[in-house]
């Protein structure tokens, strides 16, 4: 069926996200996707600069991965994750955990990246209520964070266009300056009446939606140093950056001072299917134990350790650890190296930054910085008639493609970067 059939079928229908119907246009319909591709209805294909919102590390429609799910599939779809587990759940654990470092032992299942947030929040604080520690209940995170869109993970993100509308319904956080600007950073969590906070939850390196705002390890580490010897708990969000975005497994592999709790999703599974964890210390997870039920921390959701999306976790997992991943890994940000080098002196084209497989950059054309930056949609439209889909937060654009993208495609893809911004000159 062709782009328009299936369009006004879609408008007709379905909601969403992220999207103001009143004024965006329709949606494409895609029909299938191959490697870095993506190809609609109508055969046209469009290169996935975006790896379909971080998610597709290795690329669409790979065989490995959707084998492993297939063969599972044969097997066991699903079963209640309560009273009962699954070799897939504790092999992809075991797995995981060793990559990770020595303080992170256990292995909570969600379904998504919020959730995953939310975990880790309710975590934090019910390690001090179990202990009949009421008085901490604050969290900590950074100016322009974001960390989801479910109500907790929302009281997470900085005051913004995402979560305005309820702002008066958050729970209570607080929020350090941006740690880009490092020493007023560290001279607000310095400053910080330590019996009030129960963690300190942060992007490693990187916040994604806020606009790829980059920053160093250094003053990650001494923000953690600072959070731990005040007793508060640190939590790592690597739902973006982790399974090699940054150039290592994950951001805190750049870090001396590591986090008590991590969450993951996105690269996950692969981009095969839905999956959220939410990683800790045997420490902690020993402090819900009790003989008193109510100390039970109390959150399911009915696809928990789905055995379908943890056999594509582990196949993903089989796929990282192939010497040719990292080996793309590397030229992927090789070549944004390259790229980035010949923008040194771009009138428009200012502040790129790259680490690991991402590089960002922001499109300078007189107005204020942000999400809801002018230029946004001339952008995408722009992007999408080359072929290319990209999804510029405000007027920030970025590279974040599958590891699997080839040469040829990051040229284009730079090429019709520099193209339209010699437009706007």
């Amino acid at each position: 069926m062709s782009n328009s059939n299936l369009s006004s079928r879609d408008a007709a229908v379905v909601w969403h996200p992220f999207t103001q119907h009143q004024i965006e246009p329709i949606s494409i319909p895609i029909a299938s996707g191959k490697g870095a591709y993506l190809v609609d209805t109508d055969g046209k294909k469009y290169i996935d600069a975006i790896s379909s919102w971080w998610v597709n590390i290795h690329g669409h429609g790979h065989p490995y991965l959707a084998q492993k799910v297939y063969e599972q599939a044969l097997l066991l779809e699903q079963v209640i994750f309560a009273g009962f587990t699954h070799e897939p759940a504790i092999r992809l654990s075991e797995r995981l955990l060793s990559h990770l470092p020595p303080n992170f032992e256990r292995v909570f299942f969600s379904d998504n990246g919020s959730t995953a947030v939310e975990v880790a929040i309710k975590m934090a604080l019910q390690f001090f209520h179990n202990q009949g520690n009421t008085k901490r209940r604050k969290i900590l995170a950074f100016a322009d964070a974001y960390h989801g869109d479910t109500f907790g993970a929302m009281s997470l993100g900085a005051p913004s266009s995402f979560n305005a509308p309820f702002q008066d319904m958050l729970f209570e956080v607080e929020f350090l300056p941006s740690p880009q600007d490092t020493q007023a950073c560290l001279a607000a969590m310095s400053s910080l009446n330590a019996d009030d906070y129960a963690a300190f939850i942060f992007e490693p390196l990187i916040q994604g939606a806020g606009g790829m705002k980059m920053y160093e390890a250094s003053t990650l580490d001494a923000l953690i140093r600072m959070a731990h010897e005040k007793d508060m708990l640190c939590i790592a969000d690597e739902i973006m950056t982790g399974f090699g975005r940054t150039g290592k497994w994950f951001a805190m592999d750049y870090l001396a001072e590591k986090p008590d709790i991590a969450c993951f999703s996105k690269g996950l599974t692969g981009g095969m299917m839905a999956m959220g964890l939410t990683l800790c210390s045997d420490s902690l997870f020993k402090s819900f134990l009790s003989e008193d039920r109510k100390k039970t921390l109390f959150h399911s959701h009915s696809f928990t350790a789905n055995p379908l999306a943890c056999a594509a976790a582990n196949a993903s997992l089989d796929l990282m650890e192939k010497e040719e991943t990292w080996a793309s890994i590397a030229r992927v940000e090789s070549r944004h190296r390259a790229f980035a080098a010949t923008l040194k002196n771009h009138s428009i084209l200012k502040n790129v930054r790259i680490q690991g497989t991402i590089i960002a950059m922001e499109i300078a054309v007189g107005e204020a910085n942000g999400y809801l930056h002018s230029i946004r949609d001339k952008a995408y439209a722009y992007f999408i008639e080359q072929g290319i889909l990209m999804r510029p937060l405000g007027n920030t654009i970025y590279i974040l493609a599958p590891y699997c993208i080839e040469d040829e495609d990051l040229a284009y893809i730079y090429e019709k970067i520099t193209a339209f911004a010699q437009e706007l000159i």
